[in-house]
């Protein structure tokens, strides 16, 4: 028998719609379907990798699922992504916007600007995602590097829960994130104990990444929003501290650190080259994305000579991502590297292969690789099953 729950329309407005008998079937349904499958890597070695020569670009931030957990789901993706993206770390967003009846009404936000209501951690997002993944056919998923995301980096568990959904999920992960630290407007907003660069909690996340091979894609803050004239960028040190102290893990940082409020600092660029020429930050990597990063960067004929004279300094360095949130169709989701074809019009041509395709293949590659052997040692034959 159904039963009956009130549900958010597109406007905002409160409908009833079913519940109980039907979408317990359909649950029932994907993991049946899930579970039919087993992506762990055989012994013979890592799956065939897509050939991407023909592809625009490879795309190391994409989110299929927005604060409320809606979206798209892989198979409708994929055709998205057609011929013009040839590979995509793809993952949800590890925050659910609550609604909160006392803030917003019957208003149903779907972002966190919309309502004073907290964020909290989500971590259903991840067992979404690999259920949709172990559905797809081998060249399909060949196409996708899911993510773990579902965890909160100020709890000191989170390194369990990342261990927990790989000896779960076999075959299907290839790193963690996108997570955050510092973030503007959002850190302030999530439920409990604040995520911080010296949480230990961190120290353990990246840790076990380094042990498993797993590629971090992390957000944190540059600077604070709004900071004083002269403020030093104190995120910026806490963060050199934090990869001092895992020099085996790859990192990636989200954006550079930048935001919509979060301007890129005073030498912006001379900071990024003095981090990127430590040898102590060797496995620090950049990845430029998002609509609003795209912005500063070709804001101007100067601004975009030092990012390209940047990036040649350090080809190796540097991923394209779309940063996009569950776009309706290709032509939304092509928006962020169209914003950036001047910066790739003024790359030389074996850098700007770096920046949009070379450098995720050899990242990714290498992390398919590694975190296949660990769950093959550490993940019992037919778990997930």
């Amino acid at each position: 028998m159904s039963s009956t729950r009130m549900t958010r329309s597109r406007g905002g407005r409160l409908t009833t719609a079913l519940t109980a008998g039907t979408c317990l079937a359909a649950l029932a349904a994907v993991v049946g379907l899930s579970a039919a499958r087993d992506t762990r890597e055989t012994d013979a070695g890592a799956p065939a990798q897509p050939a991407t020569s023909s592809a625009a670009f490879n795309d190391v931030h994409f989110h299929l699922t927005n604060y409320i957990q809606e979206g798209l789901d892989l198979r409708t993706f994929l055709k998205i992504m057609g011929d013009k993206a040839g590979r995509v770390a793809v993952f949800g967003i590890p925050l659910q916007q609550q609604w909160s009846y006392g803030n917003t009404g019957t208003f149903a936000p779907t972002y966190y600007l919309q309502t004073d209501a907290p964020l909290y951690y989500y971590s259903f997002t991840d067992a979404a995602i690999a259920m949709q993944y172990r559905s797809l056919t081998p060249t399909e998923q060949a196409r996708l590097d899911p993510m773990i995301t579902g965890f909160n980096p100020a709890d000191m568990y989170a390194a369990d829960h990342i261990k927990r959904v790989l000896k779960t999920f076999p075959g299907v992960f290839s790193g963690i994130g996108e997570f955050t630290i510092h973030k503007e407007f959002v850190s302030s907003k999530v439920a409990g104990e604040t995520a911080s660069l010296l949480n230990p909690a961190l120290d353990r996340v990246l840790d076990f990444a380094a042990e498993v091979g797993l590629v971090v894609l992390m957000h944190t803050d540059i600077n604070m929003p709004f900071p004083r004239p002269g403020q030093d960028p104190y995120p910026m040190e806490q963060l050199r501290d934090l990869l001092v102290r895992h020099p085996k893990t790859t990192v990636i940082w989200a954006h550079g650190g930048l935001g919509r409020i979060v301007r890129p600092v005073e030498d912006e660029v001379g900071l990024l080259d003095r981090a990127l020429s430590n040898p102590a930050l060797k496995h620090l990597h950049v990845d430029l994305s998002w609509d609003e990063v795209a912005k500063y960067i070709v804001s101007s004929p100067a601004t975009i000579k030092a990012t390209a004279d940047l990036l040649t300094r350090h080809p190796d360095r540097f991923l394209f991502g779309t940063d996009e949130v569950a776009p309706a169709d290709q032509q939304k989701y092509l928006k962020v590297y169209e914003m950036y074809a001047p910066l790739f019009a003024a790359l030389p041509p074996d850098v700007s292969e770096k920046l949009r395709k070379g450098n995720y293949e050899r990242l990714f590659d290498e992390a398919r690789r590694k975190v296949r052997a660990w769950e093959r040692t550490h993940a019992p034959k037919g778990s997930g099953q």
